[in-house]
């Protein structure tokens, strides 16, 4: 694996699902892990095999299935929980180990009731013995964006010690912003003497809205694996989305120099999927994927965008699997735009009859919010 190179770690599956009326049925899962598969997602966590009887037949469908993608389960620092992964991965041909545990003061006080100490020697104990059993096991520190930095570092080198390959380092509630972030990496780079042996993870939630923005600045601090969700769904207000990152990481190599192996042109097949199997549409202002993305109504933006694309969309819609541009008429459309559509459905018109339509378009697109072809055949035909 080059140093500049992104390891994309989708949750949808597992932490998408805890959205609130996300949850999905084996079949549903099995179309998403196909489509997954195909965009050429590096692991997919598949789900929290101890949690439930559907949670674990779920995962181990999905390690049956996944032709190209790792398989994770997620694990509690416990025995049983760690056994239950084990058993669900058993047909994949890559598997993962995924456990975790809280590290925060506030965590360990309230909600594990157990000290540090005690804390690190579960780390230990649960990630031997996870290790024993598979060769590829990520540890998470739970809440580790409100963890102490030293206590982090013993912890992070514990989990190593013991066999963990990949350390994530969840900004669970989404707390964080990019700047600490960023230096939360680049600290743990240089005081974990053992680091040399582990991926570093990002995984961050939206609560604040910085959940791809803090994503971002984990990789300029020295990540190399990106947990994250198609349409940015999960707990609570979601995850870093998927598309969002892939896309800036591929657009803006200028100012980040990674790549990842995911055919982009995949993203919104995989975005419309999910809405259909969830329910949930993205907002259509939501980046990359949504309905707006890649729609201009203003004048001088379509005049723009007729003149050269480039003036007003940094990507082209095809990059992402969007069929074409969209210019929308409406009432802030100009007279290029409109005279461009009559074009395309067969009508070249004089500048005496353009104006005369064009007029009526206005009247038009004052009184509706949108303007159909059926719409425009019919200014026409007024004449």
């Amino acid at each position: 694996m080059a140093n500049n190179d992104i390891i994309i770690f989708d949750t949808t599956l597992r932490d998408g699902e805890q959205s609130p009326g996300c949850s999905m049925n084996l079949s549903e899962k099995m179309m998403m892990t196909e489509i997954l598969n195909e965009m050429k997602v590096d692991v997919i966590e598949a789900g929290f095999p101890a949690a439930s009887e559907g949670d674990f037949k779920s995962v181990l469908e999905i390690s049956k299935n996944s032709e190209y993608s790792v398989v994770a389960g997620l694990c509690r620092a416990m025995e049983s929980d760690i056994d239950a992964v084990i058993n669900s991965i058993k047909p994949a041909k890559r598997g993962r180990i995924h456990s975790f545990i809280s590290t925060s003061p506030l965590h360990m006080k309230y909600k594990l009731q157990k000290t540090p100490e005690q804390v690190l020697e579960l780390i230990e104990k649960s990630v031997s013995y996870a290790k024993a059993h598979c060769d590829d096991v990520e540890w998470s520190a739970e809440d580790a964006t409100r963890t102490e930095d030293d206590f982090l570092c013993r912890a992070v080198e514990t989990a190593i010690n013991a066999g963990a390959t990949t350390i994530n380092i969840p900004d669970t509630v989404g707390y964080t912003i990019p700047e600490e972030y960023e230096a939360l990496f680049k600290m743990l780079v240089n005081r974990v003497p053992n680091i040399d042996k582990a991926i570093l993870s990002t995984h961050c939630h939206n609560d604040l809205g910085l959940g791809v923005a803090n994503s971002i600045a984990g990789i300029q601090g020295g990540a190399r694996q990106v947990e994250c969700t198609i349409n940015g769904i999960g707990e609570r207000a979601g995850n870093a989305a998927l598309e969002e990152i892939v896309m800036a990481l591929r657009v803006r190599q200028d100012k980040l120099p990674y790549k990842t192996n995911i055919v982009t042109e995949k993203l919104c097949l995989a975005s419309k999927k999910l809405s259909e199997v969830t329910g949930f549409n993205p907002q259509p202002n939501k980046a990359i994927v949504g309905a707006n993305a890649f729609a201009h109504e203003s004048g001088i933006h379509q005049d723009g965008m007729l003149k050269h694309s480039n003036t007003y969309e940094i990507m082209t819609p095809e990059s992402v699997g969007q069929i074409k541009t969209d210019l929308v008429l409406g009432k802030h459309s100009g007279r290029n735009a409109f005279n461009d559509r009559l074009k395309t459905l067969g009508h070249a018109l004089d500048q005496d009859n353009l104006n005369l339509a064009f007029a009526k378009f206005k009247t038009l697109a004052d009184e509706k919010k949108d303007i159909n072809d059926a719409d425009l055949i019919g200014i026409v035909k007024s004449l």
